[in-house]
This record gives structure tokens, sequence and C-alpha cells, in this order.
């Protein structure tokens, strides 16, 4: 096995990440809020582009659409970037999950990346999106809180990729779980204050 040269490899990484940036900087909530003849989604609710809420507007199926298009661009990029390369399938997926977190478009003001996260997991370890599906749908159902019901799923998830040996994934979850946890810093105190909203919630 020849060792990786990495100045032949970094434009491919380059690529593969500028790619997925793009591809994830699309925002599908805002857009398809917007079609749909309800405004900015930004004026409501949290102000996030995000299912959660779109989910606010009373429209459960732009919210579903909204999820899961902020899961497939993650996906989709991964797909996209893995053809470069083995090591481009990650950086198109970082690409994907920072776009989302702050697209160009929106003045660098997006989601706080949660779907897209999972779909960035599934386009490179499938299994483990089981775990993260079995950690949030558990807390969520416990809770009824959806940001406690992330921040405790993307813990989970760099673990199990550690576990299973994956240390390429590991690696880049456990950077973006981090940023989850600082995208969700409202979140976090509202939690501890006790008057973070629940599912179900009109606000």
């Amino acid at each position: 096995m020849q060792p990786l040269i990495w100045s032949d490899v970094l434009p491919y990484l380059l690529l593969a990440l500028a790619i997925g940036y793009l591809l994830g900087s699309i925002p599908f909530g805002l857009l398809l809020t917007r079609f749909a003849g309800l405004g900015d989604v930004r004026n409501i609710g949290s102000g996030n582009i995000g299912a959660t809420n779109v989910l606010r507007t009373g429209r459960k199926g732009l919210a579903a659409a909204t999820l899961l298009l902020d899961a497939l661009k993650g996906t989709a990029a991964v797909l996209i970037g893995g053809l470069l390369g083995p090591f481009a399938g990650i950086a198109a997926g970082l690409g994907a999950f920072l776009g989302h977190l702050l697209p160009v478009w929106l003045g660098f003001k997006g989601g706080k990346g949660v779907a897209t996260y999972a779909g960035v997991l599934l386009g490179l370890a499938w299994p483990v999106v089981f775990v993260f599906a079995a950690a949030w749908l558990l807390v969520a159902y416990l809770t009824r809180y959806s940001s406690l019901a992330a921040l405790t799923a993307v813990v989970v998830v760099p673990i199990a990729l550690w576990a299973i040996d994956d240390l390429r994934s590991a690696a880049l979850f456990t950077v973006l779980s981090i940023l989850i946890f600082m995208k969700h810093r409202a979140n976090i105190t509202r939690l501890l204050n006790g008057t973070e909203s629940r599912i179900g919630a009109s606000k």
C-alpha cells in the first residue's frame, strides 16, 4: 500500500469540500416555506431555517420535507465527494455541514445542523444512523425536548463510531458534535433554566 501523498490529494479534498458546502448551503426550510406562501420562516419562532422551526408554521408536511431534504443534501455531498477518493467523502460531508450552518446566501446565518449531521452520517456510516435515531427518539419520547434529544444523539454517535473502529468518521463527527453543541448554546441555557420549548409547543 503506497503512502498517501497529500500534495496530490489536497486539490480533490478542496473540491469535495466546496461541492459539499454548496449543497449544504441550500436553505430548504426557507425555500419551502416561501414557495408555500408562508413568508420568511426566520421571522417566526426561533428564527431558525431548520425543520423544528418550520413545524411552528403548523405545516407538518413542510417540516417533514425540510428534515428530509436537509438530511439528504448531506448524504448526497458524501456520495459525490466519495467519487473523488476516500478522504474526499469526509471532506464533502464536512463541507455540507458547514454550508448548512454558515450559508453564504443568508449572511452565514443558517440552521443548527442536526438533520444534515444525520445525512452525512447516513453517507459515511449508515448503520450508526440507527444508533442516532434510537437515542433521539428515546430522549424525545421521555422529555419532549427536541434539542435535548439532538444533543444526546450527537454525543452517542462519535462514541459508537469509535467503538466500531471507524476512526476517520469518529474524528469527523466529534468535530461536528462540538459544533452542534455550540449552535445549541441558547437551547442549553433554556434547558438549564426550564424554559425550553417542548415538542408540539407553538413557541
